[in-house]
């Protein structure tokens, strides 16, 4: 048996090539829409992928499932739990090309097989009504039992999925608690499988699915019945773990709802990745100048964002967090972009943006550009960087208010500036609307990463802004300073 993890460190997004060297063919789990990465996997492997198959209506990134049954018709393996409010949809219409899908739709306990490879589906809601996980048989090995199960997003490394999504991201009034109280009966399952089953999760470290999750890419199930906290939960009753899963999750992007509601309805389908020409220092002016084209400024280096960059441009660095700004930020995936990137960045920037649905990139401006734009007086704003120390005189004078952009969970549990408005960066557009606008908002976040993103958006909205880039942890030295003083 083959079997290969393909990790995306951005979205901290596992996809699974499970494959039968025997048969040559492969099943494709959870797949992300820019498939030719896995088409290139399987090929150095020597497999062909002749089925995908999906844990979960995903809600953080485009499925890539759609695209490899339109373009290959290849065969695909859904989900049909989880009730009617909870049906992929576009897998029931005939395809784009023509025809029908070529879809097996699963229900708790139903198995198929690729070349000598038995799949099992187990109903494993909570995270979702719909949830598959699949445990996995090399029978062409030899077993008759299986080595290990696909969690998706019900099982992580020391964490569980969490079961707020429905009503934090895609506004499904009072989906919470049901959720909470159908994971638990999910983990009583999970609590009566083998312990040598290996888990492989949908995601680690980094993902927004979970609170906690760990970094380590694979586990088991004996040593997560031991360590993983939720689990504990769950042993002492229902009530508690209620409590203790919904308890600290983060505001969720604001682009999950969207990934949610396109994996049910369908995603475009992709094709070949957008490909944006170069734009000249005179084109660049021209844009600049266009309000329905959105300039976001990719580098790493939020100090020299803060001192010059365009008007109206976003700060979105090519790191981490580059998806987690830009689907947190930017609202309508229509939008025209225009990416300031340097030019070996600008592939990755592509693929980061049409996985989370932002097919619209125009045009890119290497940082030759920029300054070339800088330099011939084209528009330019700057941004007041202040630190922790010249916060807490600041704030006292009038019309000027604290934002703090760190997740609610921080702002309560980690204590904040006296007076400080909380409004998560991941949820900001959403909580802009309540923000003072005839005031000087200081904001700040854990380490000044989030609240520069966050500076660059509320300026946008034409908002005075003072950028805090400091740690938080300084805040409290800075304060008890002021009052020795």
């Amino acid at each position: 048996m083959l079997f290969r993890q393909i990790f995306d460190e951005k979205l901290a997004q596992y996809a699974y090539l499970v494959g039968c060297q025997q048969t040559g063919e492969a099943l494709l789990v959870d797949p992300e829409r820019d498939i030719d990465q896995y088409l290139e996997f399987a090929e150095d492997e020597g497999v062909e992928i002749t089925a995908v198959a999906e844990t979960h209506i995903h809600a953080d990134f485009l499925s890539g499932a759609r695209e490899f049954a339109e373009r290959f018709d290849t065969s695909l393996y859904l989900s049909d739990e989880g009730g009617e409010n909870w049906k992929y949809e576009w897998a029931r219409e005939p395809k784009q090309s023509g025809g029908d899908y070529d879809v097996t739709w699963l229900r708790d306990g139903d198995t198929f097989a690729i070349g000598n490879i038995k799949i099992t589906a187990l109903h494993t809601p909570g995270h979702t009504p719909e949830h598959l996980s699949f445990l996995v048989t090399d029978m062409g090995g030899g077993a008759n039992e299986p080595m290990g199960l696909l969690t998706g997003d019900f099982v992580f490394v020391g964490d569980l999925g969490r079961p707020d999504l429905l009503e934090s991201a895609a506004q499904v009034e009072g989906a919470m608690e049901p959720s909470a109280r159908a994971l638990y009966q999910s983990v009583q399952r999970f609590l009566e499988m083998p312990d040598h089953l290996q888990v492989w999760p949908g995601h680690g470290a980094g993902s927004s699915c979970g609170k906690a999750l760990g970094a380590v890419p694979q586990t088991t199930v004996g040593y997560e019945k031991q360590f993983n906290p939720m689990i504990q939960a769950a042993r002492e009753g229902e009530d508690a773990f209620v409590d203790a899963i919904v308890a600290g999750q983060p505001e969720p992007q604001m682009y999950f709802a969207r990934m949610k509601r396109d994996n049910k309805g369908g995603p475009p389908v992709l094709g070949d990745l957008p490909s944006p020409r170069e734009l000249t220092t005179h084109e660049l002016r021209e844009v600049a100048a266009d309000e329905e084209t959105l300039l976001i400024d990719t580098r790493l280096d939020r100090s020299a964002f803060m001192a010059h960059h365009i008007p109206g441009s976003l700060y979105a660095p090519m790191n981490k967090t580059f998806n987690t700004v830009v689907g947190s930020l930017v609202e309508e995936e229509t939008t025209p972009i225009v990416l300031l990137v340097d030019e070996a960045d600008v592939e990755t920037a592509v693929r980061d943006l049409v996985r989370i649905g932002y097919d619209h990139v125009v045009g890119i401006a290497t940082s030759d550009t920029l300054q070339r734009y800088f330099l011939n007086d084209g528009p330019s704003a700057s941004i007041d960087e202040i630190a922790f120390n010249e916060v807490e005189a600041l704030r006292q004078e009038p019309n000027t208010t604290v934002v703090d952009v760190r997740y609610r969970s921080e702002y309560e549990e980690d204590g904040h500036v006296e007076g400080a408005l909380n409004a998560s960066y991941t949820r900001l557009p959403e909580y802009e609307a309540d923000l003072p606008k005839d005031q000087t908002l200081l904001v700040h976040c854990a380490s000044g990463a989030r609240a520069a993103a966050a500076s660059a958006f509320l300026a946008r909205t034409g908002r005075t802004v003072k950028y805090v880039n400091d740690a938080f942890g300084n805040y409290d030295v800075a304060t008890d300073e002021a009052v020795a003083a």
